[in-house]
């Protein structure tokens, strides 16, 4: 009798304890904490969930996982800046801006941004909590963002959500399913979005405004990818990655004496000219060059970038970024340079090769970022759960397709006279290059009517400029200048002639 009540009871446990793994469609969890910034402190609410995404039968199809940042103090919610903010990829978790740029709490890190055991949290100071409330949003499959079963026990389709234009459509819509529910109409808005996520708020620029009727005060690409510019397959588009060479060379000692005296900010100049005016024109003319031009080129390309001149050449002047990262030391200390900072060093396996076999700063970040966020997601926010918190999540195949996200941009900015853009910009970021965020921004109005609406800041890092402490102050003062600068002010949104 002992052992059958014995074998019942292990079985009633076992059916109690017995759950599926799956995130909840709709909830909130909500703390509260108190941060110092600019040596004032405040108390905020933090508020972390998740919320549908609706199909067009109302019905859930997705659910997206946020954090939801609010200043307590805030007695005029109309006119506090709302900040709604996208990390890229595609695929990437909402986790890097987060916990290490605008948040209000930031990575162990050193001064330069490299990470400190153990890994974990500490008050971020430069935060622009201060001026504004912050809503940090994970797309679909990333961080705790999760597909939903329809009745029938099936996903939806993956094209949905997948793609440059699907991503906007799904994200503009639960935007202003947000906005709706946080009461935050009457606030200016502004997107921010690192990496894939510049061509994201572009495309949502338009679309918030055009679909949703929502507009903006600002748009903020943080090291942008621009799609029109990768995997075009046209070389002279490689011409855009020579000011980073440059510079990269620059921080590694390798440019000739007159110009490695020289402070990196006189030194971009010079090399941005000679990639616009002479080596574009170069790639242009391919196998019907000159002899006597190519090896001109060549020599003032070797100049510039600490690589040999034969090298250049063997590349046809189209020197690939995975060949640079690989080469740049391969002589000197043998050591690979990194992809997304090359401030960072790594080694391979073998000195030879066109392409380093890892890339040293995203595995040092993987393993500081990863531990920081889960912990502080459960142990601050308070939201706890059993699955597992992507990094980066499944959505490939991505659609590229029908990219018109710069165009999208530039007509929300001609629509709405209040709209300006930021673009923030390391030097030392090899994948998403400063200059070629500068053409971006130059592509965006060819008119060049707007101009005075766009500004770019460029910093001594990589992608993730914030990590290093110097630049986290920098850039998160920049855009508290930015928000200052783009708010109405009582200021009819239209255009004059003077």
């Amino acid at each position: 009798m002992t052992k059958l009540f014995t074998l019942l009871l292990s079985v009633s446990v076992i059916t109690l304890f017995a759950q599926n793994r799956k995130i909840p469609t709709d909830t909130t969890v909500v703390t509260t904490d108190t941060a110092t910034i600019n040596g004032k402190s405040f108390q905020y609410t933090a508020t972390t969930g998740t919320q549908p995404v609706w199909n067009t039968n109302d019905e859930p199809i997705a659910t997206l996982f946020y954090t939801y940042y609010e200043r307590n103090d805030v007695k005029d919610r109309a006119n506090r800046p709302l900040v709604i903010s996208f990390n890229g990829g595609p695929g990437s978790a909402s986790v890097w801006m987060h916990i290490a740029y605008t948040g209000p709490k930031v990575l162990n890190l050193d001064e330069e941004g490299y990470p400190i055991q153990p890994y974990g949290i500490k008050n971020n100071p430069h935060s622009i909590l201060d001026v504004a409330d912050i809503v940090y949003v994970n797309p679909v499959n990333t961080g705790y963002s999760r597909m939903i079963k329809n009745k029938e026990g099936k996903l939806p389709n993956r094209e949905t959500f997948f793609g440059i234009n699907a991503d906007i459509k799904y994200l503009a819509e639960w935007i202003n399913t947000f906005v709706t529910r946080k009461n935050r109409w009457e606030s200016p808005k502004y997107l921010i979005g690192e990496s894939y996520g510049g061509t994201r708020v572009m495309g949502l620029a338009n679309a918030l405004q055009n679909s949703q009727w929502m507009y903006l005060n600002g748009v903020i690409m943080v090291s942008p990818a621009d799609y029109k510019q990768y995997n075009t397959g046209q070389p002279e588009y490689s011409a855009l990655n020579v000011p980073y060479y440059a510079a990269t060379a620059w921080y590694h000692d390798k440019l000739p004496s007159d110009l490695q005296q020289k402070d990196l900010l006189e030194v971009l100049p010079e090399v941005e000219d000679f990639a616009i005016n002479k080596l574009i024109p170069a790639i242009a003319k391919g196998g019907f060059i000159s002899e006597t031009e190519k090896n001109s080129i060549a020599e003032q390309y070797a100049k510039y970038t600490g690589l040999s001149k034969t090298a250049i050449l063997q590349n046809n002047l189209d020197v690939p970024t995975n060949f640079f990262w690989k080469d740049l030391l391969r002589d000197e200390s043998g050591h690979i340079i990194g992809r997304l900072d090359s401030r960072y060093l790594g080694l391979d396996k073998k000195d030879i090769g066109i392409r380093p076999d890892y890339s040293p700063e995203l595995t040092t970040w993987n393993h500081a970022f990863t531990p920081a966020i889960n912990y502080y997601i459960r142990e601050h926010l308070k939201f706890k759960t059993d699955v597992k918190y992507n990094m980066f999540g499944d959505v490939h195949p991505w659609d590229n397709t029908n990219d018109n996200t710069r165009d999208g941009l530039r007509q929300a900015m001609a629509q709405n006279p209040y709209l300006k853009v930021l673009v923030q910009s390391g030097y030392y970021d090899g994948a998403t290059t400063y200059f070629g965020a500068k053409y971006t921004m130059w592509q965006i109005d060819p008119s060049g009517k707007m101009k005075d609406r766009f500004s770019f800041k460029g910093y001594r890092s990589g992608h993730m400029m914030y990590i290093r402490n110097e630049d986290l102050k920098t850039a998160n003062d920049d855009l508290r200048e930015f928000i200052s600068n783009s708010l109405s002010n009582g200021k009819a949104a239209k255009y004059e002639v003077d």
